[in-house]
Parts: C-alpha cells; sequence; structure tokens
C-alpha cells in the first residue's frame, strides 16, 4: 500500500461510470448471444432464461453498490478537500464505552480520558504504512492538537497488542495503540466500514470525544473510491475546526 499525496487507488467518477458502461456491455453482449443460443435450440430456453435471470440481478446488484460506494463519500464540508463522511454513532451522541489492550500490554478504557478532549484514530494497522505515518504526523503536530483543544490522541486498530508493540516501537512512536482483535469496539463505532479490505479491517476514521463522553467531531476519510490513509494533521484540524460541535 503506497501513499500518493495522502491518497491511493483513487478512482475518479469518469472512470467509474466507465467502467460500470463496460459492464453494462458485456452484460448485454452477453444476453444477446444466450438469446440467440436459445432460438437455435428451444429445448435450452429454460436454462438460458434462468442464466438471464441470474445475469440481470448480478448486473442490479453491481449498479447498486457502485452507487452506494459513490453517496458513502459524500464530502461532508469543512476546509481540508479531502473527501470523508461522518459515520454513526454521529456527532452529538455518546460515545460507546471501552476497555482494550494497548501496545504496552496496559488495560486501556474510554473512562480513563473522562474530562479531557480525546481523539480516538481508528487505522488499518501493521499492513498500512501510511496509517503509521498519519500518527507520526499527529506527534510531530501536537502544539497544532493542543490550540484546537484536543487533550489527548489514542489510536485503535486490530491486529494483537504484542505486534501492535513491536511496531510502536520500531516507528519510535509515543501514542498508544490499542488492540481490538475481535473488531468489538470497531464495530461499536462503524470504523470497519471504510477500509480497503472490506469489512474486515478499520480504515482511517477520527472520532474526537468531549470531555463529557459525547462525540464532538467525526471524520471518515477511509472509504472508496478515494481510500485515503493519511492526510496532514493541518487538513485533518482544518475538517475538525469546520465541522465539530461545542
Amino acid at each position: 500500500m503506497s501513499k500518493t499525496s495522502g491518497k491511493t487507488a483513487k478512482r475518479s467518477p469518469e472512470a467509474q461510470r466507465a467502467r460500470q458502461i463496460q459492464t453494462r456491455q458485456r452484460q448485454q453482449a452477453k444476453t444477446a448471444r444466450s438469446v440467440h443460443e436459445a432460438r437455435r435450440d428451444p429445448s435450452r430456453r429454460p436454462v438460458i432464461v434462468g442464466v438471464l435471470v441470474t445475469v440481470l440481478a448480478v448486473t442490479v446488484l453491481y449498479l447498486i453498490y457502485q452507487g452506494s460506494q459513490g453517496k458513502q463519500n459524500t464530502a461532508t464540508g469543512g476546509g481540508s478537500g479531502f473527501k470523508h463522511v461522518a459515520g454513526q454513532p454521529g456527532i452529538g451522541t455518546a460515545a460507546p464505552a471501552f476497555t482494550l489492550t494497548s501496545d504496552t500490554g496496559k488495560q486501556v478504557s474510554l473512562a480513563d480520558f473522562r474530562g479531557k478532549n480525546v481523539l480516538l484514530y481508528f487505522q488499518e494497522g501493521l499492513s498500512c504504512q501510511p496509517c503509521w505515518d498519519q500518527i507520526r504526523d499527529l506527534e510531530q503536530n501536537k502544539a497544532a492538537l493542543t490550540g484546537a483543544g484536543v487533550t489527548e490522541v489514542v489510536s485503535i486498530t486490530t491486529d494483537p497488542a504484542t505486534l501492535i508493540g513491536q511496531k510502536v516501537s520500531d516507528e519510535k512512536l509515543s501514542t498508544p495503540v490499542l488492540s481490538d482483535p475481535d473488531l468489538a469496539v470497531s464495530r461499536a463505532y462503524q470504523a470497519n466500514s471504510y477500509g480497503m479490505m472490506g469489512d474486515m479491517r478499520d480504515g482511517h476514521s477520527f472520532i474526537l470525544v468531549g470531555p463529557d463522553g459525547t462525540i464532538r467531531w467525526r471524520a471518515d476519510y477511509g472509504g472508496a473510491p478515494d481510500y485515503t490513509m493519511f492526510l496532514p494533521t493541518q487538513k485533518v484540524l482544518a475538517d475538525l475546526t469546520a465541522e465539530r460541535i461545542p
């Protein structure tokens, strides 16, 4: 997975439409061949009809999927220029409680940060180097985060705590990284809905939890078609400043 101007695997709307057109053309050609064969051999008509129904169903599901992916990445606003959505649980709702094992082997709970503004960063994990570069960039911009009212930053991913600990050590990072191997917390925050690996891993989601445990801001950047896995901290703060609630 590479990092190119903060985005990977970007596919423009024009490319998506071209792909959809190609898919429809292939299905139309297959349908035409099937009809021709049915006319030549009437005994095959029941089989051909079944094939046509299946092809039609697959085509419809494909188009629905493409449409939903496009809607998923409608920009919510802000000033970063990076497309994102605010998933659920959303801004203004209570943040789901959790206790997870950190890279140091300690148990860390959301309740530990009561009275503070904690920025949860859900990320893809060991296989995503841009995600670790993101943590480093956040650490290098700690003063800017503090100025924006962010007291703590905590990252959550799905790899085992021991492997996370080794990665944190190798990268010389100080941010707590928590292990969510069964995705219980990731699913509670629906952070595994925006990654390149389907729902098996998290995407690239930031969730600001206020002192009272309420979600004050949320931005899910990792969804199709852009699959953003890194953006400069200043861009994160641009969206946070524009979209957060008091």
